[in-house]
């Protein structure tokens, strides 16, 4: 058992309660209801996949010396300034991993990420 509820759990709950009640609504109120229900289970995916860990996680043989919280950021960085290109080791599969990982929490339902997800 349980100690405590997740805040996933606690978002679920609420998109799944939106979505029962967009039935009982008409026009703008429908839409609203299904609007914020699509922004609840987002943020749902994104507590759960944790997308920018992931993305900083891919870049960390690329960038061992940075802080995770900063690597994104350096590697725009020096992409930016021309000192990484695609033939930088290791950076077009560190790339792909941060895009499939956002893929999944924006649009789980992406035809291309399940390619992507099969390839790393």
């Amino acid at each position: 058992m349980r100690s405590r509820i997740e805040a996933t759990d606690l978002i679920e709950a609420a998109a799944a309660f939106l979505k029962e009640a967009e039935g009982e609504l008409s026009g703008r109120m429908a839409f609203h209801a299904k609007v914020a229900a699509n922004a609840l289970a987002i943020a749902a995916r994104e507590l759960r996949a944790r997308p920018a860990e992931a993305e900083a996680a891919a870049l960390g043989s690329l960038l061992p010396d940075v802080p995770a919280g900063a690597r994104v950021a350096e590697a725009c960085a020096r992409i930016r300034a021309g000192d990484w290109t695609t033939r930088t080791p290791g950076l077009l599969d560190a790339l792909e991993t941060g895009v499939a990982a956002r893929l999944t929490v924006d649009n789980p339902r992406f035809s291309t990420l399940e390619r992507l997800n099969r390839h790393s």
